[in-house]
């Protein structure tokens, strides 16, 4: 078995908000992200597939249709939207970083030709002004 990796960024808003509490509760559980103008943050995806060689071709799977099914499921829906306002899945489900890796695995786990899903795997990258600007 072998496991093969593709990384792609993109950025997107979001907020944490639950109606059902009360905004001294929202804002007591999730801080600064219950505003619900949101704010922004630029995400890594990482998905691993894992798979046989084919002793043909050499290929696990075809890497260039995996960044294309992860550019289509995931980085045209994502990118640059507000994913608690544009993107279905996040209507009904806060779009922490966990659940974010959850709905990239459904989208992508019937998707990929050839290989398995092993692993998706979801962060934050860091705001490499931070320290200069004095912010978290």
């Amino acid at each position: 078995m072998v496991l093969l990796t593709r990384k792609v960024e993109f950025s997107a808003a979001h907020y944490y908000y639950l109606d059902a509490w009360t905004p001294e509760e929202n804002l007591r559980v999730f801080g600064k992200c219950a505003n619900r103008n949101g704010h922004g943050h630029n995400y890594t995806l990482e998905v691993t597939v894992e798979g046989k060689v084919d002793p043909v071709s050499g290929f696990v799977v075809d890497l260039k249709a995996l960044r294309d099914t992860m550019e289509r499921e995931v980085v045209q829906v994502y990118d640059h939207r507000h994913l608690n306002l544009e993107v279905p899945e996040f209507r009904s489900m806060l779009p922490t970083t966990e659940n974010i890796a959850i709905a990239i695995w459904r989208r992508l786990e019937a998707k990929i030709d050839g290989a398995k899903l092993h692993r998706v795997r979801v962060y934050e990258m860091p705001d490499l002004f931070a320290d200069y600007y004095g912010e978290a």
